[in-house]
């Protein structure tokens, strides 16, 4: 037992100097089990071990394993990455392109989410396939207006990188909640989906907060259900 405690004691000490002289962001999501074993060469029992010593230390915070992803013709997409990274792991080719980058006032949207301000930046953008030029989502990023983030409407829309956006202003997501629907695209959305009114798209929406519960973003996507799906991974009984 002893070469175990050493074990996972040396890996909890290596990744805590990691998180304390700020070589992870607060927020960043620590790599898996099987990552972690193979980069220390343990076992993932040593590595749970470790984990659960930075977890009583209130260095991490560790949740259970279950979750909601997306998936691109089947393929999944690790959306924390950004849309256009995701998607690019896959090796699928695609761009977006912004349509608009404003100041709203949502006094409804402020109280669903529990912020205080009903002030948000929103930026709405459409993405479509390279090869054919079909575009297969319209997204909708609402997010509050911190530093680096206010400053986007008087800028205009310019082709940005919206995650590199958010990483220099620190908002860094952590957890949150994703809901999934279908509905019928009004004619201003068929316009920029390039389909007809009435027709069929994925309705998703993800909130996302930092480690201390700070807003970060709140997006409403209408996602092509000929290429999207969303598949939900669960562990445990029912």
């Amino acid at each position: 037992m002893s070469g175990i405690w050493l074990k996972h004691q040396k890996i909890s000490e290596a990744l805590a100097k990691e998180i304390r002289s700020g070589g992870r962001r607060p927020g960043e999501q620590l790599p898996g089990e099987n990552a972690l074993a193979e980069r220390f060469a343990v076992s993932r029992t040593t590595v749970r071990a470790a984990l659960a010593e930075l977890n009583e230390a209130g260095l991490i915070v560790t949740r259970g394993g279950k979750g909601s992803y997306v998936l691109f013709d089947g393929r999944p997409l690790d959306t924390p990455l950004g849309w256009a990274r995701a998607l690019a792991d896959q090796g699928i080719d695609s761009r977006v392109r912004t349509i608009t980058v404003e100041e709203v006032n949502d006094d409804a949207l402020a109280e669903r989410l529990g912020v205080e301000s009903p002030v948000f930046v929103r930026v709405a953008r459409i993405r479509e396939l390279t090869d054919d030029g079909s575009v297969v989502s319209y997204e909708r990023s609402f997010l509050p207006p911190v530093p680096g983030v206010r400053e986007l409407p008087r800028e205009g829309p310019a082709e940005m990188s919206l995650t590199e956006v958010m990483r220099q202003a620190g908002l860094h997501p952590d957890h949150g909640e994703q809901r999934l629907g279908g509905r019928r695209i009004d004619a201003r959305e068929a316009e920029l989906l390039r389909r007809e009114p009435g027709d069929w798209f994925l309705d998703v929406q993800r909130t996302s907060y930092a480690s201390d519960g700070f807003f970060v973003e709140h997006v409403v996507s209408l996602l092509d259900p000929g290429h999207f799906q969303l598949s939900l991974e669960f562990h445990g009984g029912p």
